[in-house]
């Protein structure tokens, strides 16, 4: 079992992502969300209102004061141990990449879905931007699952499973959604963000494989 020589609590990428979202979640709020979600919300590729930096600006948007919590501590959760086996660069370019193929497999299930829709249907549906870091953190979550299969994750702190499992029900779990529940959660940029890291980890490992 390969142990980090020098193990860090809070890494610096994690770190700094923390940081950028937090202040970013009180600049959004303070300049106004609503106004703040129109500039750098993720707007649909068909929408007039879509501009290229929003495929990055909306990765550190929030759009309460849970959904950031939640995010971040996954991340932390998740995250701390990869950037520490990995380096911040590894984990950078990991988190990244998880970003964009979220953004990737959300758009094009949404322009699908607005292809099928009538042209008022189609034209609000355009006005609804996506914003969150969900999809790059539920890569990290996949990536976690893959180097740590056999590590323990207790639900509600009283029951536990193992990481790979509980990868594999929470990516079924968010398919379901995705197809049949209809809220207001992006399921497929979740998704999507597990399947890029899926094939980044992959290549990866190609010549190394390390399970813990």
């Amino acid at each position: 079992m390969f142990k980090p020589t020098n193990f860090n609590f809070l890494p610096q990428v994690i770190k700094h992502l923390i940081i950028i979202n937090i202040l970013v979640f009180i600049g959004q709020n303070s300049i106004g969300y609503s106004k703040s979600l129109k500039i750098a919300g993720l707007f649909p590729f068909s929408s007039d209102m879509f501009q290229p930096f929003q495929i990055i600006t909306h990765m550190f948007m929030h759009g309460s004061l849970s959904h950031i919590f939640f995010n971040m501590f996954a991340l932390w959760m998740f995250g701390n141990m990869i950037e520490n086996v990995w380096g911040s660069k590894r984990f950078l370019i990991y988190y990244v990449i998880c970003g964009l193929g979220a953004v990737f497999c959300h758009q094009i299930v949404q322009e699908i879905h607005i292809s099928s829709m009538s042209a008022q249907e189609a034209f609000y549906a355009k006005q609804i931007p996506t914003v969150g870091a969900s999809g790059a953190v539920f890569g990290i979550l996949l990536a976690f699952g893959m180097l740590f299969p056999n590590t323990k994750i207790y639900l509600y702190l009283l029951f536990p499973i193992k990481a790979k499992y509980f990868v594999i029900i929470y990516g079924i779990i968010e398919l379901w959604s995705g197809l049949v529940v209809n809220d207001n959660i992006a399921h497929f940029a979740h998704l999507g963000g597990m399947i890029f890291g899926f094939f980044v980890i992959k290549h990866w490992q190609k010549n190394r494989r390390n399970f813990f």
